[in-house]
């Protein structure tokens, strides 16, 4: 099977399950809510086709038999119950396994027919309940067969009844090019501002990537095929095209389908435009694939015009030893390259919501388990973060999000005992301050225990009494973030072991952000994350320590100064800036490097006090200067006060300092 088509499959049945999770919460919040029940019944209907189609009938049995019950509860003739919904979500579990080893090996050993005869006992019964089955005129409850075009598309991916118009099959060619992906793709976004795309053949990734023979194909909604030739023959990078009218096929074959019978809007529009783009894999693995506009994709195109006309500029200038030539085209290239880099920055930005999607079905699930009335409940799911960073944080907000339900939410009885609802809330809220993204993740529980916490850390040994009398109580919530350290007074399996928010504060850290907690007893709790927007490419200013060098990111630099305002208080040395105390770190120190100061006793760089109010002491600062900044991995990922390392033109690696664990 080829593997760029079973890519386009796996990608879009994940996002198919994950949007069959999330309506089926819908649902289950309001069993009346009839657009989320159309929306559940059309996606299910979809991953039975596209399962079918690519030859994995055991998950195609297992759809078939959750699409019959689905159609029953959206008929009404059976109720929506948590039970019932455990059941049905136990279905999209097993297929979200399938395709989890589908991509792993290309197939699925999972056995399905106990699941499916789970499903088809529990349709019997509930029917019978209702007064029988309801079948078709031929006496089934589906039709497997469906038409195929010579394009490859079946009825299971253009319904007829859910044509507005005619389906109109175009074969189109954009003639000789040299970026057939890139002209494929502006002829196709031209298309669809005249008319709605309901199909393609190849995908439309393939399309986009110019893997086709000649031509490609498109099913258009449209009045008739004079109208499409018209539009057709006026489109930009559009050379020759052939129309056909296909709708009576199409309908003709929809019609003894008793699914499209049943109900005109069970076509499946949510899988009519594969999207295999920008969607994390199960249990959040590394984010793929993004989602391009084709603007900034013109834009890189045209950037690289501009790379290849300087190449050989410069080229010329250096065989003609013309210097004068030669500095104004690296002129050139300095914008160029800057430009380039802002538009590569902006296309690895994805949405907050491919990461987050999953989350309302795991607090679902908790709570269940938990026996807690729970809403959860996202805001600015559209904020938009570095592919990478997205990647890292998923786990992160796993763990906080789980730590809100089991420690932060009490149970029902409780709740109603202080006076509060029996159903608790949970928010995660995600807002943009110039260049980071704050995500915040808060419950309207118990709220942290400050005695508590005070009292673990005296038993665990993280501070003595005398450090923790002399904290307030936000430095004493986070605390929290202490390797090993939980006021869980039991270990349960969805947290409580110690080992969650460390692992967030590291992570975090690594990302070149920051987290804190803000809590109020019996109020709730507020965990917050403040991530940079991108990542990779930061400006940081050069400083030497012994025969050393090392980065410290501009914006977190505030002044340059001497050693001479600094003093020794009680044994520490420190600098006094606006009627504030920073203390004086040493990097020699610090890093356990010998050597003499280059520049006398050596140059202070003042922290800015948003970050950390310290002064770095250092023998000289050099220059300052834009570096690819790559994280720590292996042993060193988590080193304290380091953030990652930079690779400098002349080919040494310079180490980047993270001023906040120092």
């Amino acid at each position: 099977m080829d593997d760029q088509y079973l890519d386009a499959f796996i990608r879009e049945s994940e996002e198919a399950i994950t949007e069959l999770n999330n309506s089926l919460l819908e649902l289950e919040s309001d069993p009346s809510n009839t657009e989320a029940m159309d929306s559940i019944f059309r996606t299910a209907h979809t991953l039975k086709g596209n399962f079918g189609a690519m030859g994995f009938d055991n998950a195609a049995n297992l759809a078939h038999a959750m699409e019959d019950l689905l159609d029953e509860m959206r008929q009404g003739e059976m109720e929506v119950t948590p039970d019932l919904m455990d059941l049905v979500f136990a279905g999209v579990d097993q297929i979200e396994v399938i395709v989890g080893e589908i991509e792993e090996h290309g197939e699925s050993e999972t056995e399905t027919d106990e699941m499916v005869e789970e499903l088809r006992a529990v349709l019997e019964e509930g029917a019978a309940a209702a007064g029988g089955t309801e079948t078709t005129d031929d006496g089934s409850s589906d039709s497997d067969e469906s038409l195929t075009t010579d394009a490859g598309v079946s009825d299971a991916d253009i319904d007829g009844d859910a044509v507005d118009e005619r389906v109109l099959q175009a074969e189109i060619s954009v003639g000789e090019s040299d970026m057939l992906g890139v002209d494929s793709m502006l002829a196709v976004e031209s298309i669809e501002g005249r008319f709605d795309i309901l199909d393609s053949s190849p995908s439309r990734a393939d399309i986009e990537d110019g893997e086709f023979e000649d031509a490609f194909v498109l099913y258009l909604d449209g009045p008739d095929a004079a109208t499409v030739d018209a539009e057709l023959g006026t489109t930009g990078k559009v050379d020759s095209f052939d129309v056909t009218d296909v709708t009576d096929e199409l309908v003709s074959d929809t019609g003894t389908d008793s699914d499209a019978a049943d109900d005109s809007e069970a076509g499946s529009d949510s899988g009519s435009d594969p999207d295999p783009e920008a969607e994390e894999e199960h249990s959040v693995d590394e984010i793929k694939s993004v989602r391009v506009d084709v603007d900034q994709l013109d834009d890189l195109h045209g950037l690289v015009e501009q790379l290849v006309t300087s190449r050989i500029k410069l080229r010329r200038g250096v065989e003609k030893d013309d210097l004068d030539s030669t500095g104004e085209t690296l002129n050139e290239l300095d914008k160029i390259t800057a430009n380039l880099q802002n538009t590569v920055m902006d296309m690895r930005l994805i949405p907050l919501k491919k990461v987050v999607g999953k989350f309302p079905r795991l607090v679902r699930d908790l709570a269940r388990e938990l026996d807690k009335d729970i809403e959860f409940e996202i805001e600015g799911e559209d904020i938009e973060l570095d592919r990478t960073i997205l990647t890292e944080i998923s786990d992160p907000l796993m763990h906080i999000l789980r730590n809100s339900v089991d420690h932060g939410i009490e149970s029902p009885e409780e709740r109603e005992q202080v006076g509060k609802s029996r159903t608790g809330h949970i928010t995660l809220r995600a807002s943009r301050e110039r260049d980071h993204v704050i995500i915040e993740v808060e419950d309207d529980g118990a709220g942290l225990d400050v005695d508590g916490i005070r009292e673990k850390a005296i038993e665990k040994g993280v501070r003595s009494p005398e450090e923790l009398d002399a904290m307030d109580d936000s430095a004493v919530y986070d605390l929290v973030f202490h390797p090993g350290f939980s006021t869980a007074d039991e270990v349960t399996d969805t947290s409580g072991r110690g080992v969650g928010m460390d692992v967030v504060h590291d992570t975090v850290s690594q990302l070149d952000g920051s987290v804190s907690v803000d809590s109020e007893p019996g109020e709730g709790t507020t965990v917050s994350l403040r991530l940079p927007v991108t990542m990779a490419i930061v400006k940081v200013l050069f400083v030497k320590v012994g025969g050393e060098e090392y980065g410290v990111p501009i914006k977190n630099v505030d002044e340059i100064t001497g050693t001479e305002e600094a003093k020794q208080v009680n044994g520490q040395e420190v600098i006094k800036h606006n009627d504030e105390i920073y203390p004086v770190i040493h990097l020699d120190d610090t890093f356990d490097i010998e050597g003499e100061t280059a520049n006398g006793d050596g140059m202070l760089v003042r922290i800015r006090e948003s970050e950390r109010q310290v002064a770095l002491h250092c023998d000289s600062v050099n220059s300052q200067e834009e570096v690819v900044v790559k994280p720590l991995e292996g042993i060193l990922s988590g080193t304290p006060g380091l953030s990652g390392t930079a690779v400098l033109g002349d080919g040494n690696i310079v180490h980047i300092l993270d001023v906040v664990t120092l």
